[in-house]
C-alpha cells in the first residue's frame, strides 16, 4: 500500500465507502478544497502491487487550533490556542475495510503532525469521529474533548504528538 496527494486526474466516482456523506465529501468537494481554495490537502492509498489505482481510502487534513484549556490535562501549555492538524475526513473503500487501510492513513496523517511540529509547530492531531468511528480512535489513544451534540453526532477527539516522537 502507498500514500499520495490527491491529483486533479484521480477518478473518484467510484469510491464507496457506505458513508453517504465521507463519500459526497470525496466526490465533489475534495478536489476543488485542494486545488481551487486551498483548505484542505486530501491524500489518498492505493495499492501499489496492481495496476489499478483504484482508491483504497482517504484522508484530507487541514490545519487548525485549539485553546490549550480545552485539551486533555498532563502537558503545559501557554493559554492561547495551540495549534494542530485536523483529520477533517477519513474513509475507506467498502472492499477495503477491516484491512487495515484506516490504520495506515492514521499513521501517515501522524507523520504528517510530526512533521508541522518541525516546521511550524503542533502539539497534536484533532478530528470529528463519527459514532461508528469513535472506536477506531481510542484505539489510537485520542480521547474524547466534547461529547456528541452536533446534528450529525460527531465526536471531537484529540491525540498528542508527543506520545509518537516518545514511540520513535
Amino acid at each position: 500500500m502507498d500514500i499520495r496527494k490527491l491529483k486533479k486526474g484521480d477518478s473518484r466516482k467510484a469510491f464507496a465507502s457506505g458513508n453517504a456523506a465521507l463519500d459526497d465529501f470525496f466526490h465533489k468537494y475534495a478536489s476543488q478544497n485542494q486545488f481551487r481554495h486551498f483548505i484542505g490537502t486530501t491524500y489518498v492509498a492505493f495499492d501499489d502491487e496492481v495496476e489499478s489505482q483504484d482508491i483504497l481510502g482517504y484522508a484530507t487534513v487541514s490545519a487548525a487550533q485549539i485553546h490549550a484549556e480545552n485539551l486533555p490535562s498532563g502537558r503545559s501549555l501557554p493559554r492561547y490556542p495551540a495549534p494542530v492538524l485536523r483529520i477533517a475526513r477519513l474513509a475507506v473503500s467498502q472492499n477495503w475495510q477491516g484491512r487495515g487501510v484506516g490504520g495506515f492513513l492514521l499513521a501517515y496523517c501522524m507523520r504528517l503532525g510530526l512533521e508541522m511540529r518541525e516546521r511550524v509547530g503542533c502539539v497534536g492531531i484533532i478530528t470529528d469521529a463519527k459514532p461508528d468511528a469513535v472506536a477506531f480512535y481510542a484505539k489510537y489513544d485520542f480521547v474524547t474533548l466534547v461529547p456528541p451534540n452536533t446534528p450529525d453526532e460527531t465526536t471531537l477527539m484529540f491525540a498528542w504528538l508527543q506520545g509518537v516522537l516518545d514511540q520513535s
